[in-house]
């Protein structure tokens, strides 16, 4: 396994967006605007991000 990790960061507000996007970016681990979290890049996490793509940005 590797030890890749990704730094994702909220940048838009979840107010207005679907119920199951707002529980994936919680699930990512962010909480507020600008937050950010490091994740393990696994298939799973990427595709979380890609889901609600609108919503964060890959830092690093």
């Amino acid at each position: 396994m590797s030890n890749k990790t990704i730094r994702i960061q909220l940048v838009k507000s979840l107010i207005g967006t679907r119920q199951s996007h707002r529980a994936t970016v919680r699930g990512l681990g962010l909480r507020r605007l600008n937050s950010q979290c490091e994740l393990q890049d696994t298939a799973e996490a990427r595709g979380m991000i890609n889901r609600v793509s609108y919503l964060v940005k890959i830092v690093s």
